[in-house]
């Protein structure tokens, strides 16, 4: 073949074109069933709802009770989050130690738990035949569903942010500690500063699933209105005496969880494009 023909070969365009968004065709197909795999059966409770009868279906006393009491304890539990997750995820990321697998396999723990089985471990340490014998008394009380919510939305936090501190590295931190900075100034002016994408995402990821804990609270806290009874045990006990509300009062969590998605992609977003 003459350089010519080769040349005008190579011009020639290829009969398998690469897709334009650089995957495959096939794969966007599966992409798209998956993504209607969670999008019908909400927007299938989209069109169950009366929506003329909306706005009393969601103020009913019972239902104001629940909700407040929810982003009341969900807020307290995000703020235990951030004060226990930032040290555990700190400590597992820059720290060696024997035995840091297993550490972390155990902070992990609540994540692959059944709700039920973590609000009958909290039972266990904190009831009244507990291990601390009645000591704490916090069973069946609105500090009881904080600590549920913790207990579950703890590791949240710190598998988001133990991630972001690998990936982010300590080289800065090596240069600061040489040029005489302590042990806390690297952490509050190099490390922490590095993430606080990855602490909003986490944190925000946190409140939202400690706002919608069941199993946990339910079997730990109970179900006192005004007391106990947050939005998800609120959403139940509706199911049974009306369904409507039950389905109105859903959509009304679910809303609350895509803003919180998506504020936490948002905190994310910077963290992203500086590791890229």
């Amino acid at each position: 073949m003459t350089t010519s023909a080769r040349s005008s070969a190579s011009r020639r365009p290829a009969t398998s074109r690469p897709s334009t968004t650089g995957v495959p065709a096939w794969l966007l197909v599966i992409a798209a069933v998956g993504a209607l795999f969670v999008l019908l059966p909400v927007a299938a409770m989209v069109l169950q709802v009366d929506w003329a009868q909306f706005p009393a279906l969601i103020s009913s006393p019972s239902s104001v009770d629940a909700l407040l009491l929810s982003l009341r304890t969900s807020l307290t539990a995000t703020a235990a989050c951030l004060v226990l997750g930032i040290p555990m995820a700190v400590v597992l990321a820059r720290v060696p130690f024997r035995g840091r697998g297993l550490v972390r396999a155990i902070v992990l723990l609540p994540l692959v738990l059944p709700p039920v089985v973590g609000g009958l471990a909290l039972l266990a340490l904190y009831g009244r035949r507990g291990l601390l014998d009645g000591a704490l008394p916090v069973a069946f009380s609105t500090p009881a569903v904080v600590i549920a919510q913790t207990f579950v939305a703890l590791p949240f936090l710190v598998l988001s942010l133990e991630g972001a501190l690998r990936t982010a590295g300590d080289r800065y931190e090596a240069v600061a500690a040489t040029l005489g900075a302590g042990p806390s100034t690297v952490l509050f002016r190099v490390t922490l500063p590095l993430v606080v994408p990855a602490i909003v995402s986490g944190a925000v990821l946190s409140f939202a699933r400690a706002l919608g804990e069941f199993g946990a609270t339910l079997t730990f806290a109970g179900s006192l209105q005004g007391v106990t009874r947050t939005l998800p045990l609120e959403i139940y006990l509706q199911r049974e005496t009306d369904p409507n509300a039950a389905v109105a009062l859903s959509l009304v969590l679910i809303a609350v969880a895509i803003a919180v998605v998506a504020v936490a992609h948002g905190a994310g977003e910077p963290l992203r494009r500086r590791t890229a």
